[in-house]
């Protein structure tokens, strides 16, 4: 194993024997999904503390440690994830505007409960229902997508390229989801807390991308879901992939 010093959206371990003694990892409640192959990583999240393996039913890691930074980051990450959405709170409510106004930004929203909700792809006219457990970090997710990705996200919204369902997919709403996905594959040790972020817009394009590939429908969602974090997980394996944009799906982003 040789570990990489790097900084940004990198990984800090570069490669792994499988004959190493390495301790048995505290993930004992990670998912432990009949997918993954005995003896084969079943994920390494880039820029984490550490890589599970998936050996007989039970998961093993190497850490390494961290610097300051790094824990800071790693410390704010775990408190954005833990904030649920509070629709009382006045940060919260501007959260929400501002996702509008970069969503719709020639047009004028008529309130925080408003039947306009409904055309980004939320369930209802009070988007502040759908966050469910992934919280105030899912709207973070989806306002980073829309500022910093703003024509995927339109094209994304708008269902914009290849042939649609009848029935789609809620935008907003997957987006909530696709938050929670990558809550579940990376177990809270993300040591960027922007490379969350930016995960998090790819593999938003990578479940369009799949979601066209497969004609599917709104009733197929989860089994699109499911085959969109098998292939984040794939890419993250990568040996050449060192930071999330080394991704061959990032190049889905513009």
């Amino acid at each position: 194993m040789s570990v990489v010093r790097t900084q940004g959206n990198c990984v800090a371990i570069r490669a792994l024997s499988h004959q190493s003694s390495i301790p048995r990892c505290p993930h004992g409640s990670a998912s432990s999904s009949d997918d993954a192959t005995s003896g084969t990583p079943t994920w390494i999240g880039k820029g984490l503390t550490c890589v599970c393996f998936k050996r007989k039913g039970s998961y093993e890691r190497i850490c390494i440690n961290l610097t300051p930074l790094q824990e800071e980051r790693l410390k704010r990450l775990k408190h954005r994830m833990k904030i649920y959405f509070d629709a009382s709170r006045p940060d919260h409510q501007e959260a929400l505007r501002a996702l509008w106004s970069a969503t719709y930004p020639d047009r004028e929203l008529h309130g925080l409960i408003s039947d306009q909700w409904k055309e980004m792809g939320w369930q209802g006219r009070d988007p502040s229902t759908d966050f469910r457990g992934a919280g105030f970090i899912s709207l973070e997710n989806l306002l980073f997508f829309a500022k910093t990705f703003s024509i995927s996200f339109q094209r994304l919204l708008k269902k914009q390229g290849g042939k649609r369902s009848a029935w789609e997919y809620p935008f907003a709403v997957a987006g909530v989801n696709i938050t929670f996905m990558i809550m579940q594959m990376l177990d809270l040790d993300a040591k960027n807390e922007w490379a969350f972020d930016l995960l998090y817009c790819v593999a938003f394009v990578v479940m369009d991308k799949q979601w066209l590939e497969k004609n599917a429908t709104y009733m197929e969602f989860n089994d699109v879901l499911k085959s969109t974090r098998a292939q984040v997980e794939r890419e993250l394996l990568m040996d050449d992939v060192l930071r999330i944009e080394d991704m061959p799906s990032y190049a889905l982003l513009s």
